[in-house]
């Protein structure tokens, strides 16, 4: 059931051949698979990883893409959905659906709970197939239910195929589970259900097929009770199970004899009552009422109840009802001999034939027409006429039987048909050689026993023999209730209608009322979710590996309706999707509906696909989604997509090692900041230690020069010494003076030594100084800022960047002033009022520098500007704005420009902003270029 390929289709003489070259490809997004009847390599963990999360039509056609679809939108759009897998017997739908839920398994998510209910998916194979399937004719594994795939849950219609229990046709065997529990039992779990391993012990085990080869029913029988376990089953429920599976095994063994005429018919009498006996105890039933039960039936008319005997026939019928099972609904099935089942199971295939229909060729058509697409109507056969010939509430081949079964008088096979000769006569799908019509009583292929349907697939003949009574399938109210005294909890729930309290006189429903209303029920369900279609093909009728029929292949091709579905899809397109998503997904192809688009979702879509050079032949517009005619369009999408994310991802990547490096420095700066703090710190508190081990190192350098005879080298160290005695300079702190180094060994100690005097002589300055001294200066400092009131802000500067080089200031600004005073001696170079203060001017770069401008005449400008480079210019100049405006009343004016006028006495001077080289690192260089250009360099 494997592989990718491609399709083809030729068109020649007014006959289209459709050729499938691998197991697997695509109509749209129906998948095609044809049973290759050999393991393929291309169901590993690696391929379940490769379609994990990936687009429908990015990889080739395969059966993992349609369930990775399905379970993304099951998962991020929480829509229902259902995958139906349809096809003939032995086409492969059972390892379909194998493969479809191991998948979803395997993606579901994680987690012990999730685990838990993905194994338990898993394992419900085993026991659906150990008591729903069976060897066929056409299938040794055969699926004799019908189950629904939705939200990780199995919907398991009423058992179908209850004949097979008790008969199985040439070739055939039963269901799986009886011959499992024979062949793999222990001989002690065997004996406590009574029962023996040798098969011909049993009536309902046909002996011709009892073994299938490559099957292994006693590891099987293995698998089936570990996976019952794991599903959820209590060891008390399995083995309540396997005494139910024991006595329905048994119940063939039982056999009737007439014993007496009462009222002119014929009593039942059970010859052997030792089965019965075990049967009774495996179930907990009393053996008087189960005897009983099996002989008479009780009809009850108004107040009165009168029990009648059962004949033998109807004693050996009744057992075939509640076996546990579950419903079994194959593909559609053409046998030799084909009867009431296949007519079921057949009507069950039209229906979803028709559900394929309505949701794929005639509602895309119907799309089409509503989006306004502009569409030729693509003929195709509807099977609704098939559907009601059988279905219709009137004049439908299920009435027909119902009705013949409800009326009184004789009724036979015979009459049934002779009514549908009457009724479905003139039908064009209704063949038959005792009907009204003429045209078929000479068709000597079609015995007068026998009628027969034009199915979707093909034609099919039907014996009427045995409808009659297989529709009927009466289980008598004696039987039930027999069923519900048990004091085995499972018998008694299987039989909730033996309940005396739940007693309906009413007929029960026919099999076939019943097995409709289940299929109008599945219909139903069908029609609330969204569908996924796996279309299996049977390549050969020999369950052969490599061979090929091209009859039968295009023979359920064309019953399939894949040829219509092929030119719905070539004559329209092949993908579509609404505007929304279709913009959410390859918004980013674009520059102008990336990163968000403002407009309608269609207008974004428009100026994408523009965007993209897309041919307008290859997309329309529709009302509300944009639809795509050729996969390579879609395909070209999703590659251009998928090369932009990988850009984004790197763009993402970039800025994020920009990032992290920049915390990293930033980090590391504020660390550098703190250990420097401690280490000032540390070093004013040491001062003196340190100086000790200067001299100790000095010292040990010294004795390490003597052990090794250098002798001469502490000759000169002590002659240094000793001169560096003589030649120390005075004490007065601003005296720059000091005795060149002699030798060259010696510069680190000497410029050591230079900064340890500097130090310890400003302290010796400082001592001097008497209480009253320190006073004096105080005042000192007052008087400069007496006439200053409050000081508001102040900061070291750099100026006079124009006429000399660059000087540091002290920028002090008062409330009603901006004083600029000498950073060592502290006396006032300039005074400025803030009625003089005209502007502010600085660049947009992070650079330092701003100018102040003076009000022309004034006593302040005299010298002209100033122009300024300090750390803190934002808050310099905020601080001016602020006390300016509140002295003056007036707004001082801000101006931002990379070039701007400064006046310098009689000249203005253009400081101009450039991009610099990192050659100085992170500082600002200026450069005056002539007397009226001055560049400052930022970097």
């Amino acid at each position: 059931m494997a592989g990718e390929g491609d399709t083809k289709l030729f068109e020649k003489e007014n006959s289209v051949m459709f050729f499938v070259f691998c197991s697997q490809t695509y109509i749209g997004s129906v998948v095609i698979s044809i049973n290759p009847y050999r393991p393929l390599p291309i169901y590993t963990p690696e391929k379940v990883e490769e379609y994990r999360n990936r687009n429908f039509y990015e990889l080739s056609p395969h059966i993992f893409a349609l369930s990775d679809e399905a379970y993304r939108s099951l998962r991020d759009q929480d829509k229902d959905q259902c995958i139906l897998i349809t096809g003939e017997s032995g086409a492969g739908k059972t390892e379909a659906s194998k493969l479809v839920m191991s998948y979803v398994a395997a993606v579901c998510g994680k987690g012990a709970e999730v685990n838990q209910v993905k194994e338990q998916l898993l394992q419900s194979n085993p026991v659906l197939e150990a008591f729903g399937n069976a060897k066929t004719v056409r299938n040794d594994n055969s699926s004799r239910f019908v189950s629904i795939f939705c939200k990780v849950l199995f919907v398991c219609l009423d058992l179908l195929e209850k004949s097979r229990v008790v008969k199985q046709p040439r070739g055939e065997r039963n269901f799986h589970i009886f011959y499992q529990i024979l062949s793999g039992a222990s001989e002690d779990f065997l004996c406590k259900l009574k029962l023996e391993r040798d098969f011909s012990r049993y009536n309902y085990l046909g002996l011709d097929s009892a073994r299938v080869n490559g099957v292994d029913d006693a590891a099987n029988f293995r698998t089936v009770r570990n996976a019952m376990q794991i599903v959820g089953f209590m060891d008390h429920e399995t083995q309540s199970v396997f005494e139910v599976v024991a006595a329905v095994l048994k119940l063939g063994n039982i056999e009737f004899k007439p014993e007496s005429r009462v009222n002119g018919l014929d009593e039942s009498k059970i010859k052997d009552k030792n089965e019965l006996k075990e049967i009774c105890e495996l179930t907990g039933i009393d053996q008087s009422v189960l005897e009983r039960a099996f002989s008479f039936r009780t009809v009850e008319a108004k107040q009165e109840k009168v029990s009648t005997t059962l004949n033998v026939a109807q004693a050996q019928t009744k057992v075939r009802k509640k076996v546990m099972g579950v419903l079994d609904i194959y593909g559609f099935e053409i046998f030799e001999d084909n009867s009431f089942e296949q007519f079921i199971i057949n009507y069950c295939n039209e229906k979803l034939q028709q559900i394929f229909i309505e949701l794929t060729l005639k509602e895309e058509q119907e799309e089409y027409i509503r989006e306004g697409i502009e569409w030729t109507h693509i003929e195709y056969f509807n099977n609704a006429i098939i559907c009601d010939l059988i279905e219709n509430n009137q004049t439908g081949i299920l009435a027909m039987l119902d009705e013949e079964c409800l009326r009184p008088g004789t009724v036979t096979d015979d009459t049934f048909l002779e009514k549908l000769n009457q009724v479905c006569a003139t039908h064009q799908h209704f063949e038959s050689r005792m009907s009204k019509c003429s045209r078929f009583l000479n068709d000597t292929t079609l015995p007068h026993s026998c009628f027969r349907i034009q199915h979707y697939a093909g034609k099919v003949m039907y014996q009427v023999e045995g409808f009659v009574d297989k529709n009927n399938d009466l289980l008598y109210r004696d039987l039930s209730q027999a069923m519900w005294k048990a004091s085995h909890s499972l018998i008694k729930a299987l039989f909730p209608e033996g309940n005396p309290a739940k007693i309906n006189l009413k007929r029960p429903p026919t099999a076939g009322s019943q097995f409709k209303a289940s299929v109008a029920t599945l219909m139903k369900n069908l029609q609330t979710k969204n569908p996924n279609y796996i279309r299996c093909i049977k390549p050969n009728d020999k369950k052969a590996a490599h061979i090929f029929n091209d009859a039968l292949v295009c023979h359920q091709i064309r019953y399939l309706g894949l040829l219509e579905n092929v030119r719905v899809r070539r004559a329209g397109y092949a993908f579509r999707q609404a505007y929304e998503p279709c913009l959410e997904r390859y918004k980013m192809l674009c520059k102008q509906t990336w990163p968000h688009w403002r407009g309608p979702a269609r207008a974004g879509v428009e100026v994408l696909f523009n965007e993209l050079e897309i041919p307008e032949e290859e997309f329309s517009f529709g009302r509300s989604k944009i639809f795509i005619r050729n996969p390579r369009t879609l395909f070209k999408l999703e590659d251009l997509r998928k090369q932009r994310l990988e850009d984004l991802a790197t763009l993402i990547e970039k800025i994020y090692r920009g990032w992290k490096c920049r915390t990293r420095f930033l980090l590391m700066k504020k660390s550098q900041i703190v250990i420097a703090a401690w280490f000032r710190r540390y070093a004013q508190q040491k001062k003196y230690q340190k100086i000790k081990s200067s001299a100790i190192i000095v010292q040990s350098y010294i004795r390490g020069w003597k052990v090794k005879h250098l002798a001469s080298i502490f000759s000169q160290m002590q002659k240094y010494f000793l001169e560096m005695k003589n030649k120390m300079p005075s004490l007065s702190p601003i005296d720059k003076n000091w005795p060149a180094r002699p030798y060259l060994f010696l510069d680190s100690t000497h410029k050591e030594l230079k900064r340890i005097f500097h130090l310890w002589r400003c302290k010796k300055y400082r001592d001097q100084f008497t209480d009253q001294q320190k006073l004096i200066y105080e005042e000192k400092l007052e008087a400069i800022f007496a006439e200053q009131q409050t000081l508001v802000f102040t900061s070291v500067v750099l100026c006079n960047f124009v006429s000399s080089q660059a000087t540091s200031r002290i920028f002090l600004l008062t409330k009603n002033n901006v004083l600029l005073a000498d950073q060592k001696s502290g006396n006032i170079k300039s005074e400025v009022p803030l009625g003089d203060v005209t502007k502010v001017s600085m660049s947009s770069q992070n650079d330092g520098f701003f100018a102040v401008h003076l009000k022309e005449g004034s006593g302040a400008a005299s010298k002209g500007d100033f122009l300024f480079s300090s750390d803190h210019l934002i808050e310099m100049a905020t601080k001016l704005y602020r006390t300016t405006l509140s002295q003056t009343k007036q707004k001082l004016n801000i101006e931002i420009s990379d070039e701007f006028l400064v006046q310098f006495r009689q000249d203005k001077v253009c400081v101009k902003f450039i991009q610099g080289s990192q050659k100085n690192g992170n500082i600002p260089t200026c450069k005056r270029k002539n007397n009226r250009l001055l560049e400052v360099a930022v970097p």
